[in-house]
């Protein structure tokens, strides 16, 4: 029931938003369960076209509000992850785990050369399930090597 007037809410302020005419930033997951949303219809305000069908947000859409920003801050400064750390306050191995994690929420896989694992516990069925996670993006990667690691 909470849920319920929790959704209701949002649906209301989204209404009320929208009828003053601002357009908002389209979100790539669902702000209740965290998976991937679907884009269902698109809609022309110039000339009243509307499509309907299953459309695909892209990888950019995968990405965190926070993750988000990283990539602006990135672009900003064109790439230098120094001047990102510089920019955001954080350290250089702090910038390059974030890129690492947007690399792999976008579904680029990790590009981090890891030296050859110690011998974990872990069995081979909860590893497929951790990275399964990494790679929808309910997990990070920092929280998926914490649980490799033990």
């Amino acid at each position: 029931m909470i849920m319920k007037m929790a959704l209701h809410f949002l649906y209301l302020r989204f209404m009320m938003i929208s009828k003053e005419g601002n357009m908002h930033p389209v979100i790539g997951r669902c702000p209740i369960c965290q998976d991937e949303l679907a884009v269902t219809r698109l809609h022309c305000d110039t000339c009243g076209t509307t499509l309907e069908g299953a459309f695909n947000l892209g990888p950019l859409q995968r990405l965190s509000s926070q993750q988000i920003r990283f990539v602006e801050s990135l672009v900003r400064n064109r790439g230098s992850l120094k001047d990102v750390g510089a920019e955001l306050g954080m350290s250089y191995p702090t910038v390059n785990s974030r890129l690492n994690d947007i690399l792999i929420a976008m579904g680029y896989g990790d590009r981090v050369k890891a030296a050859e694992p110690a011998e974990t516990s872990t069995n081979p069925d909860r590893k497929r399930e951790i990275l399964t996670a990494v790679r929808e993006g309910r997990m990070t990667a920092a929280e998926a090597e914490s649980l490799l690691r033990g």
